[in-house]
C-alpha cells in the first residue's frame, strides 16, 4: 500500500515538472523568436536612419564638408560587418549630432529616425535581457530547455539618447 503511495507522489511531481519544463520551452522559444523580430526591427530602422542621412547628404542643403561627414558615416554603417556595427552606428550618431543643427529643414526627420532607433534598440534590449534572465534559471540549464540557440546579446551603441 505505501509503495503505491510513492509511486503516486512521484508520477505527480514527474508530471509537474513535465507540465512546467512544457511551458518554460515554449515561453523560451516565443521570447528568442521575439529578440530575432526585435533585431530585424532595429536593423530596418537602422537602415532607415542611414538612408535619411545619405539623402540629407545629397540634398544639398548642408555645406560639402558636412555632406561628405554625413555620406561618408552612412555609407560606413551601412557596409559595416556584424562586429564593427556598433561603432559604426555610433559614428553616424555622433555626425548626425555634429551636423543636424545645419540642416533646418530636416532637423524633424532626423529626430523622428534618431527616436525610433533609440526605441526598436531599447526594446531589443529588454527582450534580450528577459532571455537572458529566463535561460539563467536553474531548471532552465539543467533540463537544457534552450537547446542550441545562442545566447542572445544587448546591442551597445550610442543613439543620442
Amino acid at each position: 500500500m505505501e509503495l503505491s503511495w510513492v509511486l503516486v507522489v512521484v508520477a505527480g511531481v514527474l508530471l509537474l515538472l513535465g507540465a512546467y519544463a512544457s511551458w518554460t520551452a515554449g515561453r523560451l522559444d516565443r521570447l528568442h523568436h521575439r529578440v530575432a523580430t526585435a533585431r530585424a526591427a532595429l536593423e530596418t530602422e537602422l537602415a532607415r536612419r542611414s538612408a535619411l542621412v545619405a539623402e540629407l547628404a545629397g540634398s544639398g542643403v548642408l555645406d560639402p564638408a558636412s555632406s561628405l561627414l554625413l555620406l561618408d558615416a552612412a555609407h560606413r554603417a551601412r557596409t559595416a560587418g556584424e562586429d564593427e556595427r556598433e561603432q559604426s552606428e555610433s559614428a553616424l550618431t555622433r555626425a548626425i549630432g555634429a551636423t543636424a543643427a545645419d540642416a533646418e529643414p530636416w532637423v524633424s526627420e532626423l529626430g523622428v529616425a534618431m527616436r525610433r532607433v533609440q526605441m526598436a534598440r531599447r526594446f531589443h534590449n529588454d527582450i534580450v535581457v528577459s532571455t537572458r534572465e529566463l535561460r539563467r534559471r536553474r531548471l532552465v540549464t539543467w533540463l537544457m530547455l534552450a537547446g542550441h540557440a545562442p545566447l542572445p546579446g544587448t546591442i551597445e551603441l550610442e543613439d543620442g539618447s
